[in-house]
């Protein structure tokens, strides 16, 4: 994982989420699949990036069957975890239309 995605990460798993339930696996696979294989996620900051949540109330988890009929644990938002996203992506456009003026050549 890349350091701009490091300080990102849980933004983009409350996004991911906001479309619905999803396991760790399909939660990283739909990341990089929607970035066009920019981002990829791997298991070492994606689990405990969701224990970090769960534990902040965020998500909630369930063990459930995976497509592939396995045990798999899947995580969802919770009220409070769509206020985060909220916030965060808010702050975050604020952050990116900084950096954007700061990259602009000077005229």
């Amino acid at each position: 994982m890349s350091d701009r995605l490091r300080g990102t990460l849980e933004l983009l798993i409350l996004r991911t989420l906001a479309w619905g339930p999803r396991h760790g696996y399909a939660i990283a696979r739909w990341l990089q699949d929607t970035s066009a294989a920019a981002l990829r996620v791997e298991d070492g900051s994606l689990y405990p990036a969701l224990y970090r949540m769960e534990q902040r109330g965020w998500v909630q988890s369930d063990w459930r069957r995976s497509e592939l009929d396995r045990p798999a644990k899947f995580y969802r938002l919770t009220a409070a975890g769509r206020r985060q996203l909220k916030k965060e992506t808010s702050e975050w456009r604020a952050f990116v239309a900084a950096v954007a003026i700061i990259l602009e050549p000077n005229q």
